[in-house]
């Protein structure tokens, strides 16, 4: 298994950002990012940190994002998984397509596709004039789509050129899931390293797809739970950083859901909305704000709605980075200090 090096910053001389913000309590709920659209695509290491912007592949596509993301509005992650010694083709390249289907949803839909390396720009193209509903010709993929939703794929973030804390402490993590975990699941499980996909001072930090669910600050300790989910989940609550499918103020109540009602919550078709919130600047610097969260059983069985106050009770010092030197800034912390079911 290849694993990032890097020629920044000796280990000896960083102070990790992950470890300041685990040290000082910073919560990490809440800071999962919003997504309806997730593109991720096979690519050799290493991963310079402008990969985005340098890959052959990827630069003739950043036209395109740009569009989708700015003057379309579209809620879009891209992201970057390393080849694997038994996964992957030579000569192939490997692109998961995660979407949000409906309004209210448990886990994002997944096409997977396996491509001769040639076409991959032509494949990310052709969804995105999809998402534009532009003219396209992603029907002419159809012939390499693999049938994978029995799988579900864990993508740990070890990119260490963005983030030393990433490759310190993501890249065992990662090692341990592909090495114990998956071998273990009967192919029901992969395991990926992946690019920066946000909260490096959250190290080790994973993407549980198609859930859509972001943890940090993850130890080896909470890996059986969070993958047999043979537990309380209440001993996932300071790992959790959110579900995609949420905006912050969302994320942050629907947590304490998930803690009164368990592990089946989780397959609940979800939805939230802000009612009200502090008007400032930064809309997500709030000190409070008001949500709705709709659920419902796949089967139509159990439905309802939540309504919770989440509010600042306190700040940590953290960091967003690694560095010899560190800038520490005040990050605010907030709990839910009201949550009714209202029907």
């Amino acid at each position: 298994m290849q694993t990032q090096q890097t020629d920044r910053l000796p280990l000896t001389d960083c102070r990790f950002c992950s470890l300041v913000s685990q040290a000082n309590g910073e919560d990490p709920i809440g800071t999962a990012g919003t997504c309806d659209h997730w593109i991720i695509m096979e690519v050799p290491q290493p991963w310079p940190e402008n990969i985005f912007e340098e890959h052959p592949r990827i630069k003739p596509l950043l036209g395109l994002f740009q569009e989708l993301v700015v003057k379309h509005g579209v809620k879009l992650r891209p992201m970057l998984i390393a080849p694997d010694r038994e996964y992957s083709h030579a000569g192939f390249t490997r692109l998961f397509y995660y979407y949000r289907s409906t309004e209210m949803f448990s886990q994002f839909e997944k096409q997977e596709f396996v491509v001769p390396e040639e076409e991959t720009t032509a494949l990310v193209t052709a969804i995105l004039k999809q998402l534009m509903q532009q003219p396209n010709d992603l029907s002419k993929f159809q012939q390499y789509q693999q049938q994978t939703n029995h799988i579900r794929e864990l993508m740990v973030c070890t990119h260490a050129q963005v983030d030393l804390a990433c490759g310190r402490f993501g890249t065992p993590m990662y090692r341990r899931l592909r090495k114990e975990y998956a071998p273990a699941s009967n192919g029901k499980l992969r395991v990926w390293q992946t690019t920066h996909f946000g909260g490096h001072q959250f190290a080790p930090t994973l993407v549980d797809l198609p859930q859509g669910c972001l943890w940090g600050h993850l130890v080896p300790e909470v890996l059986d739970l969070l993958i047999l989910r043979n537990g309380s989940v209440s001993d996932l609550r300071q790992f959790y950083r959110g579900w995609a499918g949420l905006t912050k103020f969302e994320q942050i109540a629907e947590r304490e859901i998930w803690m009164q009602l368990g592990w089946t919550w989780l397959d609940y078709l979800k939805a939230g909305e802000v009612l009200a919130k502090e008007e400032v600047h930064e809309e997500d610097r709030a000190n409070w704000a008001d949500v709705r969260i709709h659920f419902a059983a796949i089967d139509g069985s159990i439905s309802g709605t939540y309504e919770a106050r989440v509010e600042v009770n306190g700040e940590v010092m953290s960091t967003l980075n690694s560095a010899k030197e560190m800038e520490l800034e005040a990050v605010k912390q907030y709990c839910v200090s009201r949550l009714v079911k209202v029907d």
